[in-house]
């Protein structure tokens, strides 16, 4: 592409986002779905005006990259560790139930081979984090109890994604699965998410320093992207997804993380540690300033661009199997994703929150679904009709979530059910 057709297309891209999420605050929705829109209208679906560029694709993957560093700093490390087994026992759940029913329905409903069949449950288990973050924001419940527990469920079903899509791809290439190399995969994953936060903290230290000192304008945020987009190299290098490197710089920049287990190990040094990697307000609050217009501008483009890249001119409208497929596998994807929001001890309301929450696949449902299709492993009908689940099931959740907090909301910070039993069993 020729750069001023680039300029263009930006600045359609831009405005239209800004344009048509504007109109959806108006009408009482959550501003992603305008933008979800945006890219349905201007890209291939309709207009054919935006095009799934790869210089737009690498905005959009900073624009996710710098959204997932925002939600770190806002994340409560303490009261997501709090949360104990819940976000775990939800993205096992939530990974788990769309995998196997789906697998069960594409292998022995529509008897389909084994390899498309393993990828169809696969596709299933996605949960585009980006989106859900996104509508709980919109909606004023980014920190509630349940977004707590939605994110951190939501991160490990990414790792899970990882885990599934490296497991998939080499039975694809290969033919067979080693557990020695998806086992070496979800090691470094998890060492990256265990020491990154500590590594980027004592980093965080060292920028405020200078940046206190600094002479010249914009060394902060200099820093902190450059900071962001290393975390996020090796996430990648390392096997996770890049968004898990802007997601531990966040957590480690935030105001709320603090690391404790130095003092109760009885290291030296420890309280010249705990100094060094005490949150700072007052970085926080400079960080905050600056990064929130520059999040603003990119985020956008991610959301756009998954609309972009969802061609509805791709489906075969009029084939039956198609609409057979769609809808056995979009009422699991619906239903595998909300009953995973009930095998945690929660009160109803709640728990239909995270499971709702837990529902939209977004891009991460594209990257499984184009990986079966550009491989052969996928035929045209199959993708198609996976093509529709993704669709409803990125757009379906933020009206439904809006609809429940606007009915449920005000009941929904209920006592947790363990509370109450807690309760009751003092007073007896």
């Amino acid at each position: 592409m020729e750069l001023h057709n680039f300029f263009l297309m930006l600045a359609v891209l831009l405005l239209a986002a800004r344009f048509l999420s504007e109109v959806a605050v108006r009408l009482g929705v959550p501003a992603v779905i305008g933008e979800l829109a945006a890219g349905l209208i201007i890209g291939p679906s309709l207009l054919g005006w935006v095009a799934p560029d790869a210089t737009l694709k690498i905005l959009a993957e900073i624009g996710i990259i710098l959204l997932l560093f925002e939600v770190g700093m806002d994340t409560d490390v303490f009261r997501l560790a709090k949360a104990g087994a819940k976000p775990v026992v939800v993205a096992l759940g939530g990974f788990l139930l769309p995998f196997i029913f789906g697998f069960v329905a594409a292998y022995y409903g529509f008897d389909l081979s084994l390899l498309p069949s393993l990828f169809i449950g696969g596709t299933l288990t996605a949960t585009s984090i980006g989106i859900t973050v996104r509508v709980l924001s919109d909606l004023k419940r980014r920190s509630s109890d349940e977004a707590q527990i939605v994110i951190g469920a939501a991160v490990l079903d990414d790792i899970l994604g990882v885990l599934a899509l490296a497991f998939l791809y080499q039975f694809a290439v290969l033919g067979e699965v080693t557990l020695a190399s998806v086992g070496q995969v979800a090691l470094y994953i998890v060492l990256f998410m265990t020491l990154s936060p500590v590594a980027a903290k004592l980093i965080s230290w060292v920028i405020d320093h200078f940046d206190r000192r600094s002479e010249s304008p914009g060394l902060l945020l200099t820093m902190v992207v450059s900071l962001i987009m290393l975390f996020s190299y090796l996430a990648h290098l390392v096997g996770a997804p890049a968004i898990m490197g802007g997601f531990a710089a966040g957590i480690a920049m935030g105001q709320r993380f603090r690391i404790t287990i130095a003092e109760r190990l009885g290291v030296p040094f420890t309280p010249l540690l705990n100094r060094a990697l005490a949150p700072s307000p007052e970085l926080a609050r400079r960080l905050e300033q600056q990064m929130r217009p520059l999040i603003h501008l990119y985020t956008p483009i991610f959301f756009v661009m998954v609309g972009v890249s969802l061609n509805l001119n791709a489906v075969d409208w009029t084939s039956a199997l198609v609409w057979h497929i769609s809808g056995a596998l979009l009422l699991i994807a619906l239903l595998g994703k909300w009953l995973a929001g009930f095998l945690i001890r929660e009160n109803r309301l709640r728990q239909s929150a995270i499971g709702l929450s837990m529902i939209p696949r977004g891009e991460v449902g594209l990257i499984f679904a184009q990986l079966g299709l550009t491989n052969g492993i996928l035929d045209a009908q199959q993708y198609a009709a996976l093509l529709i689940v993704i669709i409803i099931t990125t757009v379906l959740p933020p009206f439904a979530l809006k609809w429940f907090y606007a009915k449920w909301g005000h009941r929904a910070e209920l006592e947790p059910p363990i509370e109450r039993d807690r309760d009751e069993s003092s007073r007896e």
